[in-house]
Formats: C-alpha cells, structure tokens, sequence
C-alpha cells in the first residue's frame, strides 16, 4: 500500500481542485466580466492523470516483479 501513496496524494489533490472550484463558484461582474477560478480546471485533470498514470505504472511493475520472482 506504501507503493500508491504518491499517486493517492495526486489523485486527492486533483479532487481538491475540483471541489474547490465548484465550491468557488463563478461570478459575472457589473462590465460583464467573468470572474472565476479557471486555474483549478487543468491543475485538476493535471493531478488527477498524474495519479492514474502513476498507479497503473506502479501496478505494472509490480506485476512484472512478482511474475519473474514466481518463475524462478
């Protein structure tokens, strides 16, 4: 379980972006300006892939390890 720390971080934090920008919310200004948190939208899918890509990565690896240790 040690192994997916990083990726459970990354994928919690890219769930934190998106709840922070729903709970944010967005606004239109009296000039007709949109205010909103849009930096939140790629931090999150960035966090998010990072922790996808990083436990399949580790799930990879681990398998290959154990198959070639149950081999021999």
């Amino acid at each position: 379980m040690k192994k997916y720390i990083f990726s459970m971080v990354s994928g919690l934090i890219g769930l934190i972006c998106f709840v922070a920008y729903n709970i944010i919310g967005t606004k239109v200004l009296e000039d007709g300006r949109l205010v909103e948190p849009f930096g939140l939208i790629p931090a999150g899918i960035l966090f998010v892939l990072i922790g996808v890509l990083s436990a399949i990565i580790i799930a990879v690896v681990t398998f290959i390890h154990n198959s070639s240790n149950k081999k021999k």
